[in-house]
């Protein structure tokens, strides 16, 4: 009984006791009486909650929430429905994908129940066949996708198992929100080839970028020659540059090759440009020993 009835019950039950003993025993079996049909009679639903009656065997109404009466011995209370939101936890064990590779997966349902008559009535327990459905559907699944998009693609295996399940379940009365696949296990040996082939996948993305960056650089050299070809004095400032980025060091000895020092002069890159030989034309600079 629910608080509001046991209330009234004992209110009766205590009034029938002091009739009893100050009036008449007679008047007091009434209200002995009317206490037991009130508490077969009044019923309480909370807003949660949808009561499933039915009056000689036939459906008479679906009540609740709130304060509601019924019909001793003729009506029966058959069911009483939740209609919050339920969870269900289902699993699927060495289950096959596509590409037969076994997997377990964990998954869970979210659904509540949105028409209670046909929740009590088209169905002997509607808990455990959503339970049943769940891991059919979730196997079926498995067995139609790739182990690649079933590891990838999370949300895609979910809306396709909402679809699956709420589809087998809406004659039921139940409403499915979603599915969540929580975690799918793979072999250990699997995982090992696996991890071999993202290394080995990794290995090749990297050397694929270092070639790219080589052949820009290449490129970038191509350039810098064709650059320098016409303009020899820019060549001249590089290798000056070279030589002095060389010698910041302290203590450092630098050994050049003539043909990087007489690159550094002006004279002989004026004469080398114009195809003529700077021994004849100039003289021999002497330095002081």
């Amino acid at each position: 009984m629910n608080p509001i009835t046991s209330f009234l019950v004992l209110v009766l039950l205590l009034m029938g006791a002091a009739t009893g003993a100050y009036v008449s025993p007679y008047l007091a079996a009434c209200f002995v009486v009317a206490a037991m049909l009130l508490a077969s009679t009044l019923k309480m639903a909370n807003a949660w909650q949808k009561f499933v009656i039915l009056r000689a065997g036939k459906l008479q109404s679906v009540k609740g929430p709130g304060l509601f009466m019924i019909l001793p011995v003729v009506d029966n209370v058959t069911a009483i429905i939740d209609t919050r939101i339920q969870t269900t936890a289902f699993n699927a064990e060495q289950a096959l994908t596509k590409d037969t590779v076994p997997v377990n997966v964990d998954a869970i349902i979210f659904w509540h129940v949105h028409d209670a008559e046909r929740a009590a009535l088209a169905i002997t327990d509607y808990r455990q066949a959503i339970d049943r459905v769940a891991q059919t559907s979730l196997r079926e699944m498995i067995g139609a996708s790739m182990l690649s998009s079933l590891l990838s693609d999370r949300k895609a295996s979910d809306e396709q198992l909402r679809a699956d399940i709420s589809a087998k379940t809406a004659a039921w009365g139940i409403a499915v929100i979603s599915v969540e696949v929580r975690d799918v296990a793979i072999p250990v040996a699997l995982q090992d080839a696996m991890s071999r082939q993202a290394q080995a996948e990794r290995e090749k993305q990297a050397r694929m970028i270092l070639g790219s960056a080589e052949a820009v650089i290449a490129a970038r050299f191509v350039e810098a020659a064709t650059i320098y070809e016409g303009h020899p004095q820019a060549l001249q400032l590089r290798a000056m540059n070279i030589i002095y980025e060389t010698t910041k060091e302290r203590g450092a000895t630098i050994l050049m090759p003539s043909s990087m020092v007489d690159s550094m002069n002006p004279a002989v890159l004026a004469f080398a440009v114009g195809g003529t030989d700077p021994s004849t034309t100039a003289p021999t600079l002497k330095t002081a020993a």
